[in-house]
């Protein structure tokens, strides 16, 4: 286990001002980890409160990736009893003391902005344990076929019914809830138009309600959830229940049934030092078979481990049947495992939420967090201790101004079991790597990791807790065997995961210094991916009836011509297939730029490449047709609203720029090793027309950065304060030719987010000025 970094709140400089305020900055938090590694936790106070004016419960959010950007869902007066988030990771579960349940989800994918699906008030109960419906989807690793290349071999899909189904056998999404009194509630969201409501309904847990003081929720195969419920004590025993929920028409309707209960065998120790049951654990959630169970004494705790087996029992003979007599009766009962001693009370547990190996039992992890402030790591067979840390405060730089202690609050583990975040009593977080399960030693091998990374492309898990377990010298051979992997594929399946194949790549690329020209090649071939997707489906067919070749495939097979004026090329295609409305064309003015800015800079870099290991966009035979096919497209848009044409900085008023770009690209995709009269056309280009940047490396402030690799562990950071110590800026070779410039841009909607008045002047190869002035609002000059 090594700490990677620890999270801090600001605190008062003044010794006076913080001992009176930071008592009230304690409290019970929680965190929870999405399955997009982002991570959910509450604090008491605000964030930003020094002197605890906001005392309460605030729920916050953060990446992972970059922690310092924390950013507030909700506050309430009540304290905050139950944080969860869904499968996929979109919506965030936050039930309270005082019985309010709310559901909240990004509003379009943006992390700082969240809207209340709706909410339920469950008056009078104190909710403490809760769990989305499961969606029915369920995807492992084969170990015997890990090594195969083809995906549906590789993984495989487990029967697994959703928790509730709709018309169709569709899911449902909505929640399960459970109260201390013994109440069960579940929420359903119910779609009217566009409209979202919730329905709800509530039912007993058992026959009668009694006190829950622990509660753990899992999935069931069959689509039923099994519920683990202590009272407390280690003389009482420890109740589970069968909770199925159905939806019939708009209505709810939950059905509980009681199975084997079982008494911890810290009741009948002798010496008596166990009596509180604080923990209770399922070892996956999606595995009802096995719950871990810990009970706090006096001076120490006890960890124990059930499993749910079928058992032969014997009958007499009186109260058998024929059919008995020759076959055994068989019921299902709990049987004790394994246990494990500790020394200090137990202060919380956590254990996975996935199984990612299709073995009887699959390696796992139990995590358990004592009053000292030591960490356990436990594997799930013997409870044998896999590694071990300590909350020291060695590492502070500025302890005079903190507690001499971490008070740990609660922990969870990220879905692939790579991360353990670790939340204070302050609200402070901590996140540990740990070893990878399922591999003997410590350190990740670069096949395991391949398998992880398929694994996360496959099912749609972040990739960010693998990321940290790789070590520099591995990445290339991680991306080799990725890339050799992903070719293999059938090409239903490359053109399903290709996006998330090319974003998986250029994550990888960044981790090493000298990755940031291929991570960069591998960000631009992603958007040229996006822009032609939206460029082609504003393309319609001019004869409706004929519906099997459509523009984009007329376009196409006429690429495949060894045809190098573009002008040639617009006589073998019908305009009509290509004509877009004005306003529309106007629109897409910035991406027509960033297509053109594309192709000059690929061109201008062309005499400088080299043959290196990795990615190189211009060696891309694919993604340069791409580019044609596109600028095939622009000139035909640009035929309707001349405005829409990509703005060009020439030495000469007759230059066709796109006619000379589309030439040159031709030239590159019949000859991919190109010739010397290329090269001497590429090498005089930035003498024609003005190279403009293509703002693609840009500089890197996140824990996936290559500075992790240099600096001594843990990384000290603070909430809302950027990290210097993280900042990588790429040292890319400047190409002659390519104009720098500091202006600010928006990469994703490649507009210029502020651009003084400005003169755009001389350039050194072509001795021959061209300036223009460009006003704020616009991308570009409309005429020169």
């Amino acid at each position: 286990m090594d700490l990677i970094y620890a999270l801090y709140r600001k605190h008062n400089t003044s010794n006076k001002i913080h001992s009176e305020f930071e008592s009230l900055h304690d409290g019970e938090t929680l965190c929870s980890v999405s399955s997009q590694n982002i991570v959910a936790f509450t604090t008491r106070t605000e964030l930003d409160d020094v002197s605890a004016k906001s005392w309460g419960s605030h729920v916050y959010v953060a990446d992972l990736n970059t922690p310092w950007f924390s950013h507030k869902v909700i506050s309430s007066q009540a304290v905050v009893t139950a944080l969860e988030w869904d499968l996929p990771g979109h919506k965030l579960l936050v039930a309270d003391a005082s019985g309010v349940v709310s559901l909240w989800t990004l509003r379009e994918h943006v992390l700082n902005d969240w809207v209340c699906l709706g909410t339920v008030n469950f008056a009078g109960e104190h909710i403490i344990g809760a769990a989305f419906f499961h969606n029915g989807k369920k995807i492992v690793i084969v170990p015997e076929k890990k090594d195969n290349y083809q995906y549906s071999e590789k993984f495989t899909h487990v029967r697994f019914a959703p928790s509730v189904r709709q018309f169709g056998g569709r899911s449902v999404e909505g929640c399960l809830v459970i109260s201390t009194t013994g109440m069960v509630g579940a929420l359903a969201i119910t779609k009217d138009g566009g409209n979202q409501t919730l329905i709800t309904c509530t039912e007993s847990l058992g026959s009668t309600r009694h006190r829950i003081t622990a509660v753990d929720i899992c999935y069931g195969k069959n689509g039923q959830y099994l519920v683990a419920v202590s009272s407390g004590s280690v003389h009482m025993p420890i109740q589970c229940f069968r909770v199925s929920v159905k939806r019939i028409d708009d209505k709810l309707s939950i059905s509980s049934q009681a199975l084997p209960s079982f008494f911890m065998l810290a009741c009948t120790s002798t010496d008596h030092s166990y009596h509180t049951v604080t923990q209770l654990k399922f070892v996956v959630r999606e595995d009802a078979d096995t719950l871990v169970v810990a009970a706090n004494g006096d001076s120490g705790a006890l960890i124990e481990i059930w499993e749910l087996q079928e058992k032969p029992l014997t009958i007499h003979k009186l109260f058998q049947s024929k059919v008995q007599s020759t076959e055994p009766f068989r019921t299902v009962l709990w049987q004790h495992q394994s246990q494990y001693p500790l020394s200090c009370p137990i202060t919380c547990m956590t254990t996975l939420k996935m199984a990612l190996m299709n073995t009887v039992p699959p390696p796992l992890y139990v995590i358990v967090v004592l009053t000292d402030g030591s960490i356990h790591c436990l594997s799930r067979d013997t409870l044998k201790q896999v590694a071990t840390s300590y909350m020291a405060m060695g590492w502070r730089d500025d302890v005079k101004h903190q507690k001499l202690s971490i008070d740990i609050s609660s922990i969870d583990l990220s879905w692939l079991g790579g991360a353990l975040v670790v939340a204070d009593t302050q609200g402070q977080l901590y996140m540990y790597r740990l070893h990878p399960i399922g591999e003997t030693g410590t350190m990740m091998s670069a096949g395991y990791a391949v398998s992880l990374l398929e694994y996360c492309l496959v099912t749609g898990l972040d990739w960010w807790d693998v990321l940290i377990a790789l070590r520099p010298q591995m990445v290339d051979a991680v991306c080799d065997r990725l890339t050799e992997g992903f070719a293999r594929q059938p090409p239903a399946t490359q053109q399903y995961h290709y996006v998330s194949h090319l974003s998986l790549r250029a994550a990888l690329y960044r981790l090493n210094p000298s990755g940031q020209a291929r991570a960069a090649d591998l960000t631009a071939l992603l958007m040229l991916h996006s822009v032609s997707t939206a460029f082609k489906t504003l393309l319609r067919p001019s004869d409706l009836s004929s519906h099997d070749k459509g523009p984009a495939d007329s376009l196409q097979a006429v690429m495949n011509e060894a045809v190098t004026d573009i002008d040639q090329v617009l006589l073998h295609l019908e305009a009509k297939e290509f004509t877009v409305e004005p306003s529309t064309l106007q629109s897409l003015h910035q991406l027509i730029q960033w297509v053109a800015d594309l192709a000059l800079n690929l061109l201008a870099r062309l005499p400088e490449q080299r043959k290196t290991i990795g990615y190189e966009l211009v060696r891309d035979c694919k993604a340069v047709n791409s580019i044609r096919e596109l600028l095939i497209i622009i000139r035909f848009w640009g035929l309707l609203r001349n405005s829409c044409l990509p703005v060009f900085i020439s030495s000469a008023e007759n230059v066709d720029v796109l006619g000379l770009l589309f030439k040159l690209l031709s030239r590159l995709v019949q000859n991919p090793e190109p010739d010397d009269g290329l090269i001497d056309d590429c090498i005089l280009l930035p003498n024609q027309v003005m190279i403009p940047p293509l703002n693609t490396a840009t500089p890197i402030t996140a824990i996936t950065s290559p500075a992790l690799y240099y600096l001594s562990l843990p990384i000290k950071l603070e909430f809302g304060v950027e990290p210097d110590c993280l900042l990588f800026v790429p040292d890319l070779s400047p190409v002659e030719g390519v104009i720098a410039t500091d202006q600010i841009v928006d990469t994703i909607r490649h507009i210029y987010t502020f651009v003084d008045v400005m003169a755009v002047g001389v350039w050194s190869r072509a001795g021959l000025p061209a300036v223009c002035t460009r006003p704020e609002s616009s991308r570009g000059c409309d005429s020169y």
